[in-house]
């Protein structure tokens, strides 16, 4: 039986690095096992702000990539203002650390490129593809965003083939996500974020969201939405082979990615800068490490405590490599926004962190969709950026279990976030 085809049109490929281009590439991945062949549409000149070679080794080698050059700013971003690097990862200073070259490039970057950056890259795209879907009979597309650009080529060739079934993919919100409200946005510009969001919403066929929250809210403003989340892949690791959370030498607090100043949890540095104050078996034993990239201003706050001589910073590393640190690891830390309209967000890691049994502590808004997750997977504890007595106990509950070698590994009902079986899920949905 001969395959369907889709298209999937995304910015984030290997060699690109982080969660973004993950989902899709484990999709391209498994999607053939259930009928479907995926064609990659992408950039063929990116500018990605992180590399990883190693996630190569998951690109099929029968998948047909289709690349098209790409004209992006952000090398004229990058000599006005060295920082300006952190915007194509959605990350920036915020508050007091933002001098006045941060601000003019914000402002620049929220509206003068609507949607984002990538936007130069619509036009073109529409141009190729327009003929390419003929030739090649394609009648399934996916556009993955961020960056939202992505979804102005699946509109406008929507509008161009009606007929076309069109897939939404949001791996993050595009209005809601939190670094919105600080982009500087004029009125005029925030008016046209929100109207190319309604019009992908009501026009794609099918609105993907990688949370609960997210879906019902798309759902609100008139999309057909559906969660898949985000996941593990068996292949990445087998949590049956993976290192006991018991380490003889250190107790050992990581974090796996990058931490930036949006989702800073000053209460956990204060908790542990208390802890090592106060208790000197743990002080003895512990580790905080960061696996990643982490923002200079939050490790010189670090620096400056009672925690200086207890951090390990690793830097960027593979793909690989992380899985192997979280599996070294006591305690996985996760952290997220902290206001309420980032409840629905579910950073990708998680599922590998439980994929590897570790106990999980994290950090957002109450109610958070990533409390529901280790709540019914039994996976570790979800706590506000307010909580302070709450998280130190749980540190001593966890180093106390260590410390007599039982920090066991028990977690629940996480089959379903294998990316197999979301995959499986996806082709349900087409």
């Amino acid at each position: 039986m001969e395959q369907k085809k889709i298209l999937i049109i995304t910015y984030y490929w290997p060699p690109a690095g982080g969660p973004g281009v993950q989902r899709w590439l484990k999709f391209a991945k498994y999607l053939p096992e259930f009928g479907w062949k995926p064609i990659i549409y992408t950039p063929e000149n990116p500018s990605y702000p992180l590399l990883d070679e190693s996630l190569m080794k998951d690109v099929p080698e029968d998948l047909e990539i289709v690349r098209t050059k790409i004209w992006e700013p952000y090398q004229l971003a990058e000599k006005l203002n060295k920082s300006n690097k952190k915007f194509k990862a959605g990350q920036f200073d915020v508050g007091s650390n933002q001098s006045w070259k941060s601000k003019l490039s914000i402002w620049v970057r929220g509206n003068f490129f609507i949607p984002d950056a990538r936007v130069f890259w619509v036009n073109p795209s529409t141009q190729f593809l327009e003929q390419y879907l003929k030739i090649n009979n394609i009648e399934t597309i996916v556009t993955s965003g961020p960056p939202h650009s992505m979804h102005m080529i699946g509109l406008n060739l929507k509008k161009k083939f009606p007929d076309l079934k069109w897939i939404a993919d949001f791996r993050d919100p595009w209005t809601e996500i939190s670094y919105y409200k600080h982009l500087k946005l004029t009125k005029n510009s925030d008016k046209k974020h929100r109207q190319l969001e309604s019009e992908v919403f009501k026009t794609a066929d099918i609105t993907l969201a990688t949370s609960y929250t997210d879906a019902e809210n798309f759902r609100k403003n008139g999309a057909n939405a559906f969660c898949i989340t985000n996941g593990f892949d068996e292949t990445d690791s087998n949590p049956q082979t993976l290192q006991p959370s018991n380490s003889p030498t250190q107790f050992t607090l990581s974090y796996i990615g990058v931490l930036e100043q949006l989702r800073n949890p000053e209460n956990l540095w204060k908790a542990l800068d208390n802890l090592v104050k106060t208790n000197s078996d743990l002080a003895k034993n512990f580790n905080l490490k960061f696996v990643g990239r982490i923002d200079d201003k939050i490790l010189e706050v670090i620096e400056r405590s009672s925690l200086k001589n207890h951090i390990q910073n690793l830097g960027y590393v593979s793909h690989d490599k992380a899985v192997d640190e979280m599996a070294k690891s006591s305690l996985l830390l996760i952290t997220n926004f902290p206001n309420d309209s980032s409840k629905g967000i579910i950073p990708g890691k998680i599922f590998e962190y439980l994929a590897t049994g570790k106990q999980i502590i994290s950090f957002g808004p109450n109610e958070a969709d990533v409390a529901k997750i280790l709540d019914e997977t039994k996976a570790g504890k979800h706590f506000g950026y307010n909580d302070s007595k709450e998280i130190e106990d749980f540190i001593l509950e966890k180093f106390e279990l260590w410390k007599n070698g039982n920090l066991l590994e028990n977690t629940q009902n996480i089959e379903q976030f294998s990316r197999k079986n979301l995959t499986k899920k996806l082709v349900e949905i087409l």
